[in-house]
């Protein structure tokens, strides 16, 4: 997964707000008694939150299992004079030395889960990792934008240096929808490198991340709709998902 895509991915993600979400994230960190500290971004991808967050004072460690990911990430912050320590990780099987304050995962980093035990075992990991009274927030897209908005038609961009065809499909019996990606990449002597990408996400209910949150361990579990501090609503596109480390060992 993300393998072709890595060396594209900044590029093609540059309209995002990595800041503004960053500033969110701080926010809702805060709201949870989180104002400084030890933070692991799980799924961090090129760093695009890490180094934001680790701007705004929080001690970043970050986690991909793509290798490749990873490796831009790390010249990322490296051209800007950052120390972050980026591993690589399956964020299923934390292994990290130290406990942490938080455990985040963004930018449907959770939709790439698609089994109920590799949730189950996500969340555990995160309970393990945490100390006592930390938390687990992350992000997801909901069914409506997986189904409805991801799955609305053939899309394309023609870029100076990427083209890209982009084709989704929903499977209503598994709640996944498979995204399927070519590119085009322009080279230096003006030819086109064609790269592919497959991948699947899975659409999870409120009903089954609370359950699974509370079965790892979990307390004080709030959901929240599109960058807000309200209640999720219909028609919301990405869900923010906080949880508080219980006392009770992870099953």
């Amino acid at each position: 997964m993300y393998e072709a895509f890595a060396e594209l991915y900044d590029e093609l993600m540059n309209d995002v707000d990595y800041e503004s979400w960053a500033d969110y994230y701080a926010r809702l960190l805060s709201i949870y008694g989180i104002r400084q500290g030890k933070i692991c971004e799980c799924a961090c991808g090129t760093g695009g939150l890490t180094i934001p967050l680790h701007k705004l004072g929080f001690q970043m460690t970050g986690v991909d299992i793509s290798r490749e990911m990873l490796w831009q990430a790390a010249q990322k912050s490296r051209k800007q004079g950052i120390a972050i320590p980026f591993v690589q990780q399956d964020m299923k099987a934390l292994n990290l030395h130290r406990p942490m304050d938080a455990v985040i995962a963004t930018c449907d980093g959770v939709n790439y889960l698609l089994k109920d035990e590799d949730l189950q075992s996500f969340f555990r990991s995160a309970w393990r990792a945490v100390r006592p009274g930390g938390a687990l927030i992350f992000d997801v897209s909901t069914p409506y934008k997986l189904k409805n908005v991801l799955c609305a038609g053939l899309m394309g961009e023609d870029r100076e240096q990427v083209t890209y065809i982009w084709q989704n499909t929903w499977n209503e019996k598994r709640q996944t929808v498979d995204l399927d990606l070519i590119f085009f990449v322009r080279e230096k002597d003006g030819s086109y490198r064609r790269m592919e990408e497959h991948q699947r996400q899975r659409a999870w209910d409120e009903k089954s991340l609370k359950e699974a949150l509370w079965h790892a361990g979990f307390r004080t579990v709030s959901i929240y709709g599109d960058y807000t501090l309200n209640a999720p609503k219909e028609g919301d596109q990405r869900w923010h998902v906080a949880a508080i480390r219980g006392e009770e060992n992870a099953q």
